[in-house]
Formats: structure tokens, C-alpha cells, sequence
């Protein structure tokens, strides 16, 4: 896939439950998304889920959606239609993501006005 010149890459982490698979393969929950710096619209996300399916509706959950505008919606629609064990990590993996596009954002803003 070709990402425009305007996105960049973000990643959230998080600690998995202990009873959920992905513990088994990986110390960590992430959440990687690209997302267009102009709009804050998400454009693709993945994460490491031990299903294709999973991430096929986290992907579902977040794409088309604002970084910016719309954490508090996206976590109200992971509460309301995601039931996976990784529904608490996806939540702090998608809110540390947030924080540090906040803080690239900022940053670039600050180059900027210089």
C-alpha cells in the first residue's frame, strides 16, 4: 500500500492479559496506525492479534476515524462491539497512540511557527 507524503506512523502499546494468546508470543499489546497529519483521519491500522479476523475488525473499528476528535467514540464502539481479550489493551494501546500523535503534532506545529 502507498501512503501519502501528509501521514505518518504511530504506535501504541500496551500489556496483554495473561490469558490472552498473544501473551504467549509477544510481552506486548501494539497498535500501529497511519494517519494523515493534515486531516488526523486514521487511514490503515494493524495490530498483533492472533487472528487475521481480529485484526480485520480492529482495522474495521478505527479506519476513516479522527486520532484527535474521535479516541472517546472509538473506545465507546470497542466497549460496545469488541469482546476480544484484548479489549483493554486495545483501549490503552489506542489512547498511548493519541498521546503520541498529540506530541508529534505539537512538535511539528512548533517547527512551524519558528
Amino acid at each position: 500500500m502507498d501512503y501519502q507524503p501528509t501521514t505518518v506512523f504511530i504506535t501504541g502499546v500496551a500489556k496483554p492479559a495473561k490469558d490472552d494468546p498473544i501473551a504467549d508470543d509477544y510481552q506486548v499489546f501494539f497498535l500501529s496506525l497511519v494517519v494523515d497529519r493534515e486531516t488526523d483521519v486514521i487511514v490503515d491500522a494493524t495490530c498483533n492479534t492472533a487472528r487475521e479476523m481480529t485484526k480485520d475488525f480492529i482495522r474495521c473499528l478505527l479506519v476513516g476515524r479522527s486520532l484527535t476528535a474521535g479516541i472517546e467514540e472509538m473506545v465507546a464502539d470497542i466497549r460496545g462491539r469488541f469482546y476480544g481479550l484484548a479489549q483493554k489493551p486495545l483501549i490503552v494501546a489506542l489512547k498511548d497512540a493519541g498521546n503520541r500523535y498529540s506530541v508529534v503534532k505539537r512538535a511539528a506545529q512548533a517547527k512551524i511557527s519558528c
